[in-house]
């Protein structure tokens, strides 16, 4: 069927023929009468001695049985060489008469002629051997039919004028191909070689007379030339002989040859009991195939267990040219199917992996482009290797990867292929061998589309619990690189069909079949426009391609010329077994990162694609080669659980110091090698697990941010809205970073993005080079003033104290450089944002944390705060910390979170030239102004209230007073510790002193403006506070929850005197009198009451050690002097409440007496009696002395 039919007349005798011809045709010579003759088979080799199977054994015995009844001249059925003929057939095969025999007119076929062909083909015995032999499967003819058929060939093919006829029709074509003019005469090669070449047969009549003898000869094996020869033993041995018998039909052997081919098959897969075939026969097998391979008629066994098919699927495809096969091929995996055409289809396929020439449309196509690719010049190798259709895609994939040309044709048919052997595992003889038990424990059943190939990529993942073995692993990655997904997404079929729907709406901007599409489905991984089938296909797929980066087109075309200058690789279709997986990767990216004076970079566009392949494999470790196989242990012991998108590389990063050696180095390894190092160790890696084979990935993240494509995503609206300047940045060198955490605290930032901003900066702290510009800045300053210090925190810490040092000792020049400085302040201010960024402090209040600030979420300082607020029920190891902590934060605000956070706005309206250092300092200037925002006022109490709890969380006033403090309050700071607060008891003494004046001018003046605001709020006196604490609730509950500031819980505190039961309450109220008589400005109340009166009766007097108290209250006895009524009432109360004072707390020394008497109302007449006795005392002085000098005289003149 769809084979060039022949003139009706073809196989009409040479004397009837020659009678019945037209005068036309007989004019054509004799080249045509003997095509005609000739044409219905041919078999180059004599089959004399050739011996049929027997009817009665199971393979092709040596015992004569009926043989072959020659056909003569003339196309009738006789004798030859005198052998016997058979009972059963002698009677068809007695002589007829020359004027024309015809199979139709043989009893023994007439009945199946008349049944099964059409009655047009009767006359004609060419179309009469078709239609028999081309029947279908299940229609069966006679055996005397089947005898007769099979002796017609074979003696037609015996005829000596076989090859005289090739040599007159094909005289032409045989002159232009040289190998067929230089076959030997004789011996039937001629016609072999015409076959070989047909291809190139353009004659119309050779082509057509070779054509319909490929056709006859090739359904039946023993008509092939040698192949009987060649094949005997093996077909013996594999019982292939033994369809032939019984009632099946004996002309038709294409189950024998089907049989060889399938044992093939086995032994290339090494199956259990696989029969190793002869060389010769193998050849003979693979030609035959190769023979077959342009018309499936050819193929007897797939043509007859696909004629169905054939016409449900490929109804209008034309036969030849491999065409049928190809549409066979491409609805191989329908339900419509059937499964007999689906395994001699199969079959067919293996054949062609082993050998690409059996197929004829890839050997066509891409014939030309393996000459120029020189394909087939590789000496050293196998023929069988170089014939593989594995090496054909690898050379020519290799020639396209590599900019050179290669025609569509070829790589249109190289496609075909490609998907075919990413849709069917089977076709790999190394993965059915290698791969078998992980198929039939985790992936039976999943045969069709490819499932089977990504079940076992999934395996190979260790997405299914366990692992492959190396040479099934070996395999996989052996296939993927002969099919080449990465360079069309198309020819691996499940991924198609399962992406097929985040194509269409998130890659629909790139061209179908572009590499880029596989990059466009990473970039939305864990989006969603991504769907769970599409992504576990892709990661499946992205698990192989990332262990061998040529498998990345786009990576392959801009890297390879780097990769050849720094990484010393090989050629696309070569590997180096001492290569390890990921290892030019890994050398690329860390040229990625050179800095200029370090020299050997990459190229720009290389440095773009290793930044793009650098994000994607951030998303899951799994595609980072050598990470996962060093922490592979790791993985298991510390993130088992952590299953979720970039889990495990972060819980890997968490556990940084507890990761083991390998692991911990590809984790964090931060060591620069040069490009010759780094290959020596990568080829040491797999004998002496050199450490330095991968680069740090962390260290890595740190430079380019953008590798963490997952926060990326997350941090969309705060990167657009305040740090889109730096992310436009082509090289991102930490900065984008450094905006995210200085952003954290703004309302586009959502959780995710906060989640993953502090996971980065927790990393960073573990080691101060996973801060790519605090690493640059100061790499210099850590070797020489912090060698050997690894955790960050502690080498800010090294740095920070030795700038403190340097500060306080005012050395003319600072060790550590002004660039260092600048990023150790960044630094420092990025870790005072979460406790958390302290290693030390989080693990020693760690569980106070939990037992009091379990409800407060870490970040923005919140943490601190807590534990700021509930220090006093802190342990004595976190207490001391916090402290410590505070110290620092007063002596320099800006690392007080908090504060610069609320008071962001204030600082800019009314600090905007002030010193970083003194910044609090001005906050609380301008903390009563109507401008001061309410919870920065609120900020700055808190810190003031923190502030008078210690003089050493004061700075300016421990200066101001650093004399006086030893000199009036030692035996307070004898009883004090380092790491704890004094409760105000130093300042609660210097006040007393200041009351006394007795303080250095500078510590009166700070000691001034602590009174004045304590005198404002009470909660800025600790003292008064521990020792009131029933008092202020019970006596003055309004006022102290009205928290007005205006000194109202003071005031009625001393109202309320008289009240208070407990003595240490009163002595602190007491105190406060006292205070206010040495100031007026420290009683605030009373100061804003006699504001005017200060202005107009005491405007010349010096404010100061009690000068203005006691003029307002020379103006209050001065009957001339009207003061304002309610400064007048506030003097008057004062008065009574310093005279119940003065009863209830005598003075306690002579300048206690001495202010009481000063600040006294009385003071006049009080100065009057004083002056009154001294005068009296004076006179009896006087009177007392002259007596007492009369004595001694007169004892001296005695």
């Amino acid at each position: 069927m769809g084979q060039p039919t022949l003139s009706a007349h073809a196989d009409v005798p040479l004397p009837l023929y020659s009678a019945t011809i037209s005068p036309k045709m007989a004019a054509s010579g004799r080249v045509h009468l003997l095509l005609l003759l000739m044409s219905v088979s041919f078999c180059l080799c004599t089959l004399q001695g050739l011996k049929v199977p027997s009817g009665n054994g199971n393979g092709l015995g040596n015992q004569p049985v009926n043989p072959p009844v020659p056909v003569n001249i003339i196309g009738a059925p006789g004798p030859v060489n005198n052998v016997p003929v058979a009972p059963a057939v002698a009677a068809m095969t007695q002589p007829r008469r020359a004027t024309g025999w015809k199979l139709a007119e043989e009893q023994s076929c007439r009945d199946d002629l008349t049944r099964l062909c059409p009655k047009h083909t009767w006359s004609n015995n060419l179309a009469v051997l078709e239609c028999l032999q081309d029947r279908k499967e299940e229609t069966e003819i006679a055996v005397d039919c089947n005898h007769l058929l099979w002796n017609y060939k074979l003696n037609l093919t015996m005829d000596p004028k076989f090859e005289s006829v090739a040599m007159d029709i094909c005289k032409s074509t045989i002159t232009e191909i040289k190998e067929c003019s230089e076959e030997e005469r004789g011996k039937g090669y001629l016609v072999s070689c015409l076959v070989d070449h047909r291809g190139n047969i353009t004659e119309y009549h050779c082509h057509q007379y070779i054509t319909k003898m490929t056709s006859i000869i090739f359904s039946d094996y023993r008509l092939i030339c040698g192949f009987m020869d060649k094949c005997r033993e093996d077909i013996n041995t594999l019982r292939c002989g033994s369809i032939s018998f019984g009632e099946k039909d004996i002309h038709s052997q294409g189950e024998v040859i089907a049989c060889l081919e399938k044992a093939l098959v086995r032994e290339a897969e090494q199956q259990d009991q696989a029969h190793p075939i002869r060389e010769e026969c193998k050849k003979s097998i693979m030609r035959v195939a190769e023979l077959s391979s342009d018309d499936f008629h050819l193929d007897r066994f797939l043509y007859f267990s696909c004629r169905e098919d054939r016409e449900r699927f490929c109804e209008n495809t034309q036969a030849g040219e491999g065409k049928v096969y190809k549409c066979l091929f491409s609805h191989k995996f329908e339900e419509a199917m059937s499964e007999k055409c689906r395994e001699a289809l199969t079959t067919r396929q293996k054949l062609i992996t082993q050998d690409y020439k059996v197929s004829y449309s890839l050997t066509k196509a891409c014939k030309a482009d393996l000459r120029k690719q020189r394909c087939n010049l590789d000496t050293n190798m196998p023929r069988a290797r170089e014939a593989r259709l594995s090496y054909l895609l690898l050379c020519l994939e290799s020639a396209v990867h590599r900019g050179r040309t290669v025609s569509e044709d070829c790589q249109g048919e190289m496609s075909e292929y490609r998907r075919m052997l990413m849709e069917d595992f089977s076709l790999s003889p190394e993965i059915v061998l290698h791969c078998r038990g992980e198929m039939e424990t985790r992936c039976s059943g999943l045969h069709r589309k490819g499932r089977t190939l990504h079940c076992l990529m999934r395996v190979g993942r260790g997405d299914k619990g366990g692992t492959v073995d190396g040479l099934c692993q070996s395999a996989l990655q052996s296939l993927i690189q002969s099919a080449d997904p990465g360079s069309d997404y198309r020819i691996d079929r499940a991924l198609n069909e399962a992406c097929e729907s985040v194509i269409q709406t998130a890659c629909k901007h790139i061209r179908s079949g572009d590499p880029m599409i596989l990059s466009c489905l990473m970039e939305h991984l864990y989006t969603e426009k991504m769907v769970e089938d599409c992504e576990r296909r892709l990661l499946e797929l992205q698990y192989f391609i990332s262990r061998d980066w040529k498998l990345d087109p786009i990576l392959y075309q801009k890297c390879q010329g780097d990769a050849a200058r720094l990484c010393h690789t090989h050629g696309w279709n070569e590997t180096s077994e001492l290569m390890p997986p990921g290892a030019v990767f890994s050398c690329l990216y860390r040229h990625a990162y050179r800095t200029e004076e370090q020299g050997r970079r990459l190229s720009r566009d290389c440095k773009v694609e290793v930044q793009r392949i650098l994000h994607q494999r951030a998303l899951d470790v799994k595609l980072d080669p050598n990470l996962q196989k060093r922490c592979l242990t790791d993985l298991g012991k510390w993130c088992s659980d952590k299953t979720g998108t970039g889990q495990e590389l972060e819980c890997l990063q968490d556990h940084l110091e507890d990761l083991l050696s390998g692991c911990g180095e590809v984790v964090g390894n931060l060591t620069e090698l040069q490009s010759e190092v780094h290959y020596h160790c990568l080829h040491d890696d797999l004998l002496s697990g050199c450490g330095e084979v991968v680069g740090n990935l962390t260290e890595l993240q740190s430079e380019d941010i953008h590798i963490e494509a997952l926060l990326i995503r997350a941090c969309q609206p705060v990167i657009q809205t305040h740090c889109h300047d730096v992310s436009d940045n082509q090289v991102d060198t930490g900065d984008l970073m450094e905006c995210l955490v200085q952003n954290k605290h703004q309302k586009e930032m959502n959780r995710k993005c906060t989640v993953g901003v502090t996971h980065f900066q927790l990393i960073q702290m573990k080691d101060f080079r996973f801060s790519y510009k605090f690493k640059m800045a100061c790499k210099e300053d850590v070797l020489k003033l912090c060698p050997n210090i690894k955790k960050k925190v502690d080498v800010v810490i090294c740095l920070s104290t030795t700038v403190r040092n340097d500060t306080l000792q005012d050395v003319k020049e600072q060790r550590v450089s002004l660039k260092c400085r600048k990023q150790l302040r960044v630094e420092e201010l990025e870790m005072s944002e979460d406790i958390r960024l302290e290693p030390e402090l989080y693990e020693v209040c760690k569980t106070d944390i939990g037992r009091l600030c379990s409800n407060v979420v870490f970040g923005n300082a919140q943490m601190m705060e807590c534990l700021k607020e509930r220090k006093k029920q802190l342990s004595q190891q976190c207490h001391q910390r916090v402290f410590q902590r505070q110290e620092g934060e007063m002596l320099d605000p800006e690392l007080d979170y908090q504060l610069m956070r609320v008071c962001k706005q204030m600082i800019k309206r009314f600090c905007t030239d002030v010193d970083t250092k003194n910044m609090l300092q001005c906050l609380k200037q301008n903390k009563n102004s109507e401008l001061m925002d309410p919870k920065c006022k609120q900020m700055i109490t808190k810190r003031q209230i923190t502030q008078n709890t210690d003089y050493r969380l004061n700075p300016i006033l421990r200066k101001a007073c650093k004399a006086d403090i030893p000199k009036f309050c030692q035996p307070i700071l004898n009883k004090a510790s380092d790491d704890s607060e004094l409760e105000g008891q130093v300042i609660g003494c210097l006040k007393l002193k200041y009351a006394a004046q007795r303080l250095s001018p500078d510590c009166e003046d700070q000691i001034r403006v602590i009174l004045h605001e304590s005198a404002l709020d009470y909660r800025l006196d600790p003292q008064l506070q521990i020792h009131c604490v029933e008092e202020i609730p019970g006596l003055c509950a309004e006022e102290a929850v009205a928290q007005e500031q205006t000194g109202q819980v003071e005031e009625c505190l001393k109202a309320n005197l008289l009240k208070i039961k407990h003595d240490s309450c009163k002595k602190e109220v007491l105190n406060m009198l006292k205070e206010s008589k040495a100031d007026v400005f420290v009683d605030p109340v009373l100061h804003t009451a006699c504001a005017l009166d200060l202005k107009h009766q005491c405007a010349a007097v010096t404010p100061g050690r009690g000068r203005q108290m006691s003029c307002l209250l020379a103006s209050l006895q001065d009957k001339r002097v009207r003061l304002q009524p309610e400064c007048k009432k506030r003097l008057q109360d004062r008065m009574d409440m310093w005279s119940y004072a003065a009863k209830v707390a005598p003075a306690e020394g002579f300048s206690d007496l001495a202010m009481q008497v000063m600040t006294s109302p009385s003071k006049n007449y009080i100065l009057l009696i004083i002056s009154l006795g001294v005068i009296v005392l004076f006179l009896v002085g006087l009177l007392c002395g002259r007596i007492t000098k009369r004595v001694t005289r007169e004892l001296k003149d005695r």
